[in-house]
């Protein structure tokens, strides 16, 4: 996954009929070999997001 700052993270519930949780990008990190993001989440707290393969990106205002 690649994202940029003002993208949206959107990680898939992970049962069916769960609903996704969605973060706002704020920065983008490397390190390791592996690129991280700070992100705000919907209710509103910060935290560091490493993505698995239940998450992806969406660049509002462009089509992906």
């Amino acid at each position: 996954m690649k994202a940029q700052v003002g993208d949206e993270i959107i990680v898939d519930g992970p049962h069916f009929g769960d609903l996704p949780k969605k973060a706002e990008v704020l920065e983008v990190r490397q390190g390791g070999g592996v690129e991280h993001y700070q992100v705000r989440w919907d209710d509103g707290h910060e935290g560091m997001f490493y993505p698995g393969t239940d998450a992806h990106s969406v660049h509002p205002g462009r089509r992906t």
